[in-house]
């Protein structure tokens, strides 16, 4: 169990560069699986998410090996196995990913139940339901997923709520099978796409047109030579605890396609940007006006940034709305800032068509669930004692704690280094005061 010590200080200031992205670095390392060989993976992130996945491919027989410039090589020739225990499910979402590879290579396989964040119920019905299209036999054993498919053939899906994960899935599935198949309403997150040119490279036949995919199943591929994408949600998260300090951060290898709905709030807000060929400067120029927002599916404004802009908008003129339409339970932080002077209330949204606005599961959905918040603004913070309770939860605490008179202390903190590569060092290098014990 590790502890943040976090004092408020001057602005930050300074130059970083981001690691590859946590949510393209881990599945690409599972993709690996869909050759027999060594694949070389560059530019991972060096977080725990990776080297739990690690651990799950060593588990199936895969040697994996550190290399130069932030990378793995996958020999994927003794894999073995096609069993993960149950045991290495409780850390990572990462486990249903490996169905598709598993079932290439040897008609079956069986994984945990995914693990992660608590941040809602993830809804595993479309990764099962676009796998049984393909002929897939699903058996939920304990906490073990069991599936079993007597020859992989390609099939026609549509997914009825947008599924990051999902996409992957059914992806890695079809590039294998026999014949075509054709997977709309797809998600078309950038980590989605950066898996689709992995598979391509590796001889893959994948082509997108909106958020229709059509795949090509061929009969083999070959092992990969690929560098992964900078990661967008530390773009966000750096560029947050600039504005909010009132200082300025040049992020070099920031993909402003990557960014775009974050760049029109952040414009709207008054803050500065500034797009050069190297990358994004984050820039405090005047006084912050409240912007609201409503998260919703790529291109629309990421979840994973709506901790990170509540604590923008706590030092923003006016009231800003935040609506969340991804995830079920996303506002696990707001009474950590509330307890730190923020001033929050909640509000029930209520669209037109509730169905269709949200992209999680209705059935799923509780009572308790907040969906709507509105933030009054500019307000001090102090700081506190709290406990992370999932990456972005610990993010947002960590920036707020940059802000607020006093001292902050976080406990559980080895929860942020799922998601981020040594965040209170990079945050340090700008001129936080963050010590970690």
């Amino acid at each position: 169990m590790a502890k943040l010590v976090i004092a408020s200080g001057r602005p930050l200031k300074g130059t970083i560069s981001l690691a590859g992205a946590k949510n393209s670095s881990f599945k690409l390392m599972i993709a690996a699986l869909l050759a027999s060989g060594e694949s070389r993976l560059t530019n991972l992130s060096q977080i725990e998410e990776v080297r739990h996945v690690k651990l799950m491919l060593e588990a199936l027989g895969a040697r994996v090996n550190p290399v130069a410039d932030r990378g793995w090589l996958i020999d994927t020739r003794g894999v073995k196995a096609a069993v993960i225990p149950e045991a290495l499910g409780w850390f990572s979402r990462a486990s249903t990913l490996f169905l598709g590879p598993l079932l290439a290579r040897f008609g079956r396989g069986a994984v945990p139940l995914p693990g992660g964040d608590l941040i809602g119920k993830r809804p595993l019905e479309r990764h099962f339901a676009g796998l049984s299209r393909f002929g897939v036999q699903l058996n939920l054993k304990g906490k073990l997923v069991e599936a079993r498919v007597d020859k992989l053939r390609g099939a026609d899906y549509r997914f009825a709520k947008n599924s990051h994960t999902g996409t992957e899935t059914l992806i890695m599935t079809a590039v294998l099978a026999e014949g075509r198949s054709v997977i709309t309403n797809s998600a078309r997150e950038p980590e989605v796409d950066d898996l689709i040119g992995c598979l391509n490279q590796m001889g893959a036949k994948i082509t997108r047109s909106g958020r229709t995919l059509t795949i090509d199943g061929v009969k083999a591929l070959r092992p990969a030579r690929y560098r992964v994408m900078p990661d967008r949600n530390q773009a966000v998260s750096y560029a947050i605890a600039a504005l909010t300090t009132r200082g300025e951060v040049t992020i070099n290898n920031a993909r402003p396609e990557h960014l775009r709905a974050f760049l029109a709030k952040l414009k709207l807000a008054g803050a500065g940007a500034e797009i050069s060929s190297g990358g994004i400067r984050f820039f405090f120029k005047r006084q912050l006006q409240a912007t609201g927002i409503i998260t919703q599916p790529h291109p629309g404004f990421m979840t994973d940034w709506e901790p990170l802009w509540s604590v923008l908008m706590t030092q923003a003129v006016g009231r800003s709305k935040i609506v969340e339409g991804v995830f079920l339970n996303r506002f696990q932080f707001v009474p950590d800032l509330m307890a730190m002077g923020a001033k929050i209330r909640y509000f029930d949204p209520r669209p037109e068509n509730p169905d269709k606005f949200y992209n999680f599961n209705l059935t799923d959905d509780r009572a308790g669930n907040r969906h709507g918040i509105e933030i009054s603004g500019p307000t001090p913070l102090k700081g506190g004692k709290f406990a992370v309770k999932d990456i972005r939860n610990g993010a947002t605490l960590t920036i707020a704690g940059l802000l607020a008179s006093g001292q902050t202390v976080l406990a559980n903190a080895e929860l942020i280094d799922r998601g981020y590569e040594n965040f209170a060092g990079q945050l340090c290098h700008l001129g936080a005061s963050i010590k970690k014990i």
